[in-house]
């Protein structure tokens, strides 16, 4: 302490005034360098249009008085009503352009086609196998997954494909939607197929966060006391089962931004409006959802094993790309699969699609994703689920093969299309001939073609980035999609 005080006096009080003020200075230029950096940050993102601040109160939400899919179907026209009024009424001379879903005459408005795929729409028929609900992910419409519907119809099922609530009309509708709220329109639909094919089995569809909702009301059903209709079998498209690491807390932004008034900060994303059926800006508290849907769900899985008297699981069959931008692949692995209690009618299966390992630029590829790839090929078989991963890597051209819990070896009779060196996320629902998103060779769209849009020049010249340009759209192994989901649900595998 003599030491301490000794040196302490020996300090000259000038000088501590001196760093006093020297740490004040710093502190408010700190403050004012902050201050223009967040101003010339907000001032670079762009304009906020009507499609992103315009909320539609004809939304369903869980405390509408919506009890039944015939009354939200009702409550849905008035919605797209609305949204013709609100918003595509208007829509500034200034925003009208060629490529803007919302210009009446652009190439992107959804009412260029027969059918207007944002909508929620149901495939009767009179004696059906069975009932199937389509669910499909954040930001989407039913059309990412209306190839699967049509198909599955013309083999005699029952088709229901639900627009969840926030989608299909405005981005703005990502802004407040809740998990629950869609959670809710799946129980509703359920009881409306349970209502149009009696004792028939009914299986559920999912492509990303649809998967997890369809998960969600799965645990649900299975709870010792519950009297939801337990789905006979799952299938998932690039399921949403874990997101980035970074979710917890990104919600902040969007709190930040309403407590501000700063309506900009609400987005992860404020990009052009050129997909008819998807959004191109993505609202912070729609990922936030997807995050809360995901921690919920494992909540579930948590009691589910804590319960020895849960009704059996269903057989799920699952889909996914060994790379995916949105969500995370390993979890899909760790915490699905690896917690799926055992089924009774056989193994769960697990579909990963390997990179093209026949691309001849594979040397681009970032280090940490190619030890990435190498852990997921690795998946330790388990007991309860088949390890299928469809890949190249043993062939000498673009054919591939299926490799069964890293053992059996079956050629498959597909290929990957040359220049193509991997599927997205976004690609895995999606056929090679579909209008919209397929190849070169799909059927004409009656608007705008965004399936196969590698094109050249300098940068900073289009109004949509390159990279959401060459994202893969289009899953060449479509067919073998198809063929593994029907012998699936007809038990044929």
């Amino acid at each position: 302490m003599k030491f301490l005080k000794s040196n302490w006096v020996q300090v000259p009080w000038w000088s501590l005034k001196k760093v006093y003020r020297i740490t004040i200075v710093i502190l408010i230029g700190g403050f004012f360098i902050g201050l223009i950096a967040f101003y010339l940050y907000m001032s670079s993102l762009p304009t906020l249009s009507t499609w992103h601040t315009t909320l539609l109160k004809n939304e369903y939400t869980s405390h509408s008085k919506v009890k039944n899919i015939d009354a939200y179907i009702a409550l849905e026209e008035k919605l797209f009503a609305q949204l013709q009024t609100e918003v595509y009424d208007k829509t500034l001379p200034s925003e009208q352009n060629r490529i803007n879903r919302y210009s009446k005459e652009g190439l992107s408005n959804p009412k260029l086609w027969k059918q207007n795929w944002n909508k929620s729409f149901e495939l009767k028929v009179k004696h059906p196998k069975a009932g199937i609900l389509l669910l499909h992910g954040m930001s989407d419409s039913p059309y990412s997954l209306h190839t699967q519907a049509q198909y599955l119809h013309e083999e005699g099922y029952w088709v229901l494909s639900l627009r969840l609530p926030g989608h299909g009309t405005v981005p703005s509708g990502l802004r407040n939607i809740k998990w629950k709220d869609m959670a809710s329109v799946v129980q509703m639909g359920m009881k409306h197929l349970e209502k149009k094919v009696a004792a028939k089995p009914i299986h559920i569809m999912g492509y990303s966060t649809g998967a997890s909702l369809a998960l969600h009301y799965t645990l649900k059903a299975l709870e010792e006391k519950s009297t939801l209709r337990v789905p006979e079998k799952l299938i998932f498209y690039s399921p949403a089962i874990g997101v980035s690491a970074a979710a917890p807390f990104a919600v902040w932004q969007s709190r930040i931004g309403y407590m501000l008034n700063l309506p900009k900060l609400e987005w992860n994303a404020l990009l052009p409006e050129f997909d008819p059926f998807k959004y191109g800006s993505f609202a912070v508290n729609a990922g936030d959802q997807v995050y809360r849907l995901a921690k919920e769900v494992q909540t579930q899985f948590d009691a589910l094993e804590k319960d020895p008297n849960h009704k059996p699981f269903p057989p799920v069959l699952s889909f996914s790309s060994i790379v995916d931008s949105t969500v995370s692949v390993p979890a899909v692995v760790h915490k699905l699969f690896n917690r799926l209690p055992k089924s009774i009618e056989g193994k769960h299966s697990l579909v990963l699609f390997d990179i093209n390992h026949n691309f001849s630029r594979n040397y681009l590829i970032k280090d940490a994703k190619m030890t990435e790839m190498q852990s997921l090929r690795d998946t330790p078989v388990k007991k309860n689920y088949n390890f299928e991963l469809i890949t190249n890597l043993h062939t000498k051209d673009r054919t591939v093969e299926c490799i069964v819990n890293h053992e059996a070896e079956q050629p498959l009779p597909y290929k990957w299309s040359k220049g193509l060196y991997s599927l997205s996320h976004l690609a895995m629902p999606i056929s090679p001939n579909d209008p919209l998103y397929g190849n070169e060779n799909a059927p004409k769209s009656p608007g705008i073609d965004l399936g196969h849009l590698a094109i050249y020049g300098e940068t900073g010249l289009l109004q949509t980035s390159a990279s959401s340009l060459l994202r893969q759209r289009w899953n060449p192994f479509h067919d073998y999609t198809k063929v593994r989901v029907l012998e699936f649900i007809t038990g044929e595998e």
